[in-house]
């Protein structure tokens, strides 16, 4: 205790310093004012308006006489050069090429300072305006910024306080700015008034309306014809490349990219969607795909098409299935109209172009009425009120199932060997039953999936991929597509035909954590199984006493209502016909620049 206070004792005495007169200061050199200095300094100057209105020509005019004056008049200043971006906002530094180039000469000595309007003008950016005036300060020599506004010179250490508050201001003036213009936006497109941009094949009248283009058009129908004919993107911007074709804009070559979005665009079938992307950051301005991420608006029959709906229709289909190498079929929605199978929809399984709801109307066109082969067991009165316990309770490593992911299938050995281990099967799935059966098939069948393979004399399980098929199907079911789904299935056999059956109510979920430990459905915490009476009748479970389970018949294409697809010999001449007009029409401009070719 005692050697603490003496410690304490002697810190104080050294801490009381010595007297003033003892000491002699050298004055620093006080730190230059903005207005007081005096030295020579190449100046720049940094202007910048937001859009390429008309009337923000004047804006960045007046700017730049401003300080071309204000910089003759200060003695000792030179112009370094006039440094200015325009149409380009300051929330981001993309394609502000101005502002990045002043900021390189900087960095290599050819200015001493920088002269802009205001904060805002620099930046709308908290982050880029104090991280550039903080690296502009560290340089050798420093490069400070002026800005005349709001009166801060950044080279002064008592203003970046100011400064911080001021760009924090500026960008929330843009961020406010910017839901104005997204609440402005959202309105318009409520009241069907939507952006209606320069299209080929169509032309804008004096209040923005879409009217066909017949010389354009013709080129656009060509472009629909060849890609449901089986030509590629690139194949066919090769051969408008080669007839001279012109783009919208003029250009006599053409890009796969090109041909790609022509395709798309709805507003060749007549249609108008707005808000295909937004801009989820207004710092950055980077479009992304609307995924349902924003409300859309769509306008059917807003004005001539130039496409019939069919043909877009079916183009989207196949674009959709473009990237699984499924080039230049379409297949048709088929589904099963008699026998055990009935409402069943085969699943085609090199085709990405169905959507879930191709699967519902083909399904849903067939009457729902449950086969004469189903027979419902009668239940004992005695077992009523009882429970069929849930096969997932128990040991399932020998039980017939199948996994589920939203790239592969596979089943277990014991679905194998109960359909007689036939190389090939077809999948089909009930939507409204939420049924998924298997039966066997052959290779030539076109929705045949070959799900097992011979390995050392012994056929085993195949692992199968589904790309094409697959995220379908688990919208379908609405399965998340991060999970993987097992289900036990229940094989019927007769004398002749094997067929298994899957409730996918009845699916097990692996979360992406889990390899092994399967997540039950909610609704089996209230019981151990189903009903014995609503077990009995149901289709998975249900005994086939009929004399024929038909369970072999081949299913028959499904028409969807308003959907007619132009026929493949009138594409054929469709071709053939705008190709030979172009080719005159092209010959005859040739003939007009050149007359002498006549001669």
């Amino acid at each position: 205790m005692g050697d603490t206070t003496n410690l304490k004792s002697k810190i104080r005495e050294r801490y009381q310093g010595t007297g003033q007169d003892i000491l002699d200061v050298i004055p620093a050199i006080p730190e230059a004012g903005f207005h007081s200095q005096t030295s020579i300094k190449r100046v720049a100057v940094y202007a910048r308006v937001s859009t390429d209105d008309l009337r923000q020509t004047s804006s960045y005019e007046l700017q730049k006489n401003h300080y071309t004056d204000m910089i003759r008049q200060r003695s000792g200043w030179e112009l370094a050069e006039i440094y200015a971006d325009e149409g380009i906002s300051g929330t981001s530094l993309k394609h502000r090429d101005a502002f990045v180039r002043m900021i390189a000469d900087c960095e290599e000595g050819k200015i001493d300072l920088i002269v802009t309007k205001s904060v805002s003008r620099f930046a709308r950016n908290l982050l880029d305006c104090i991280s550039y005036v903080r690296k502009l300060k560290d340089l050798k020599p420093p490069v400070g910024i002026f800005f005349e506004t709001e009166n801060i010179y950044t080279l002064n250490s008592s203003n970046e306080l100011s400064l911080s508050f001021l760009a924090t201001f500026a960008q929330e003036e843009s961020h406010n700015k910017s839901e104005i213009m997204n609440a402005s936006i959202e309105m318009r497109f409520k009241r069907g008034i939507f952006l209606t941009p320069a299209l080929l094949g169509y032309d804008r009248d004096e209040n923005g309306n879409l009217t066909v283009n017949e010389e354009e058009a013709r080129i656009v129908r060509l472009i629909f014809f060849l890609y449901l004919y089986g030509y590629s993107c690139r194949q066919i911007a090769g051969i408008l490349t080669n007839t001279g074709c012109k783009t919208k804009k003029g250009n006599t070559v053409w890009s796969a990219g090109s041909i790609f979005g022509i395709l798309q665009n709805e507003r060749h079938c007549g249609d108008i969607l707005a808000r295909k992307t937004f801009t989820p950051n207004y710092l950055d301005h980077k479009a992304k795909k609307n995924r349902k991420d924003r409300n859309q608006y769509i306008w059917r029959d807003h004005h001539e098409s130039i496409i019939p709906r069919g043909d877009f229709i079916a183009v989207q289909r196949l674009l959709a299935n473009a990237k699984y190498g499924n080039r230049g079929i379409l297949p048709q929605t088929e589904v099963i109209t008699e026998g055990v199978f009935r409402g069943f929809v085969p699943v085609h399984p090199k085709w990405g172009g169905f959507r879930p709801d191709d699967y519902r109307l083909a399904s849903q066109s067939v009457p729902d009425k449950t086969p004469d082969c189903f027979s419902p067991a009668l239940e004992n009165a005695v077992l009523q009120g009882f429970q069929v316990v849930r096969a997932q309770f128990f040991n399932t490593t020998e039980r017939i199932c199948v996994t589920f992911r939203t790239k592969t299938v596979r089943f277990s050995a014991e679905a194998i060997r109960r359909m007689c281990c036939c190389e090939y099967v077809e999948f089909l799935v009930h939507p409204d039953h939420m049924l998924f059966a298997v039966r066997p098939s052959t290779k030539e069948d076109r929705h045949a999936i070959r799900w097992a393979a011979d390995k050392k004399g012994k056929t085993v399980s195949r692992q199968i991929h589904g790309c094409a098929y697959l995220p379908t199907l688990f919208t379908l079911f609405g399965w998340e597509s991060g999970y993987r789904y097992r289900i036990l299935g229940i094989c019927h056999r007769n004398t002749e035909e094997s067929i298994l059956i899957f409730n996918l109510r009845e699916a097990e979920v692996f979360t992406a954590s889990s390899t092994r430990e399967a997540v039950c459905p909610p609704e089996w915490e209230t019981g151990f199984g189903s009903d014995s009476l609503t077990h009995a009748q149901a289709r998975e479970t249900a005994s086939f006493s009929g004399r024929e389970w038909k369970a072999s018949i081949k299913s028959q294409p499904y028409a969807e209502p308003d959907i007619h697809v132009t026929d493949t010999a009138k594409i054929h001449d469709g071709i053939h016909s705008i190709l030979r007009e172009l080719q005159e029409t092209a010959e005859t401009a040739q003939i007009r620049k050149h007359p002498e070719t006549l001669q």
